[in-house]
């Protein structure tokens, strides 16, 4: 016996949209599209019709599974989303038979704008599939000849809903079932099946991987599954606010120069430093060629990078808190996360330069007026370290080496260029026991070529559960290596 609720997907489900509906006694059944009431038909679920591998056998619905099941308060949904229902039995909305090839329905949809895009998508034939939601009453395993085991659904307890659904196919990678009767029937055949073993094994990896999901990786206490039910137990100390720990955001990003590309991999032409110059012509003599490259090429070649979590629907519904929101808001520092440390790890391959505590101030003022082209829009990043150390440096007139500037993002310059101070772990030095320092203008440094960003969401309705992913595809570059240094300090 099984009394876990299962979804099944109906391929040939005859789903259309008529242009007239199906001739009936009440003017609603005979109403047609023209006059703004939208019909359609087909099965909700076919007899006999064997499904796909479910993980060791294929399943078939028997002509008696729905003689004891109670009818009378199906609702008809799209996508398995009881926020959109599109029609009932109980409002006299949808009509439900069973005949000799399944359950057969009508629906008059109601009036609301996703109704409309369901019932132009069939009519288009873009969306022909059904689903349907149950609870099994009684089931039985056969093994054929060929090793072919197949499942019966002999009774239904429950009919909960049908669905018009957009999934593409019926196979073990989407569909999930409840397996404990196919668990029994296979310890009978003698234990160590192979099919056993393999089936258990998915069963663990699929728990764990539902376990993972609602415990966020934590094994928590008093966490468990209704008996009668899919639903979870969520003890009311589990969930709660969302507790937003307390750390400094960067999007080094804005500091470089970010160029969205239509390719993913290309060139993006640059103007040379240009030191050359114009050589001095005689009247009437030909005009010299000018003896300098003009322009450089930055190779870029963009990179997917991505990510993605799932969330269970009992966790998203028993939440106090919008969970998905929270998730999607930390996806979102993931991408800086991600844009942070390229960068970062780019300017730390730019020319170091080694700095003693000895003279730390000359040394830094050096490298800001000499080395450094006085052009460049310069800026300093430093880690709490390094920012510690320098804001308790003094010059020999005892004037701390950090000023106050209201305009810099740490409150202090450095030599008139603003400072920015990221963590330690974001920004560690390359060398044991030194402080790190970068110095230079960033967007003259770092090329940032963005082909794509995308943010994408989906219904996994046979785990009961739904996935959330960003992908982003770009590539960092450096631009100009002289417009930057990197440097470390090693403190007394």
């Amino acid at each position: 016996m099984n009394e876990e609720k299962e979804k099944r997907l109906t391929e040939s489900a005859e789903l259309e949209a008529p242009t007239t509906a199906n001739e009936s006694e009440s003017d609603t059944e005979n109403a047609t599209d023209d006059d703004n009431t939208k019909v359609i038909t087909g099965y909700a679920l076919k007899f006999g019709e064997p499904s796909k591998d479910l993980g060791g056998f294929v399943e078939v619905i028997t002509a008696e599974a729905l003689k004891e099941v109670d009818l009378s308060n199906v609702i008809l949904l799209h996508g398995h989303d009881y926020s959109k229902p599109l029609a009932s039995v109980k409002a006299g909305t949808l009509k439900l038979e069973v005949d000799e090839i399944g359950l057969k329905f009508e629906a008059t949809l109601t009036d609301t704008s996703y109704a409309k895009d369901v019932y132009e998508n069939i009519k288009a034939g873009i969306v022909d599939s059904m689903s349907f939601g149950f609870e099994v009453g009684l089931d039985s395993f056969e093994e054929d000849e060929e090793g072919t085991v197949t499942r019966s659904i002999e009774n239904m307890k429950a009919l909960h809903e049908i669905s018009i659904v957009t999934v593409p196919a019926y196979d073990s990678s989407n569909v999930q079932v409840s397996t404990r009767s196919y668990t029994k029937f296979l310890e009978e055949k003698g234990g160590e099946n192979m099919k056993l073993n393999t089936l258990n094994k998915q069963n663990t990896e699929v728990r764990s991987f539902e376990d993972y999901i609602r415990a966020k990786g934590e094994v928590r206490d008093g966490l468990t599954t209704a008996a009668n039910s899919a639903g979870v137990v969520v003890p009311s100390d589990v969930i709660g606010e969302v507790f937003e720990l307390k750390r400094a955001a960067y999007n080094l990003a804005q500091y470089a120069t970010v160029k969205p590309v239509s390719n993913g991999q290309g060139k993006y032409p640059v103007a040379t430093n240009q030191q050359g110059v114009l050589a001095t012509k005689e009247e009437l003599a030909q005009i010299a060629d000018v003896d300098a490259d003009m322009f450089t090429q930055v190779q870029f070649a963009v990179a997917t990078r991505a990510g993605k979590i799932a969330l269970s629907n009992e966790v998203v519904e028993d939440a106090a808190v919008d969970v998905v929101a929270e998730v999607k808001a930390q996806l979102k520092k993931l991408v800086d996360n991600t844009d942070n440390k390229h960068i970062i790890d780019l300017l730390k391959g730019f020319t170091k330069v080694d700095v003693t505590a000895v003279d730390t101030f000359d040394q830094l003022k050096r490298v800001n007026n000499v080395e450094l082209d006085p052009a460049l829009n310069k800026m300093v990043i430093v880690n709490q370290d390094t920012f510690q150390y320098l804001d308790t440096v003094k010059d020999k007139e005892g004037r701390y080496l950090l000023q106050p500037d209201v305009t810099a993002p740490s409150g202090f310059s450095l030599f008139g260029n603003p400072v920015v101070v990221l963590s330690n772990k974001l920004f560690a030095p390359t060398t044991k026991d030194t402080l790190p320092l970068i110095i230079g203008d960033i967007e003259q440094s770092v090329f940032v070529a963005r082909r794509n960003q995308v943010e994408t969401q989906w219904e996994q309705f046979d785990y009961y559960s739904q996935g959330l992913a960003v992908i982003v595809r770009n590539d960092y570059q450096v631009i100009d290596a002289d417009a930057a240094r990197y440097i470390e300090i090693t403190p007394a």
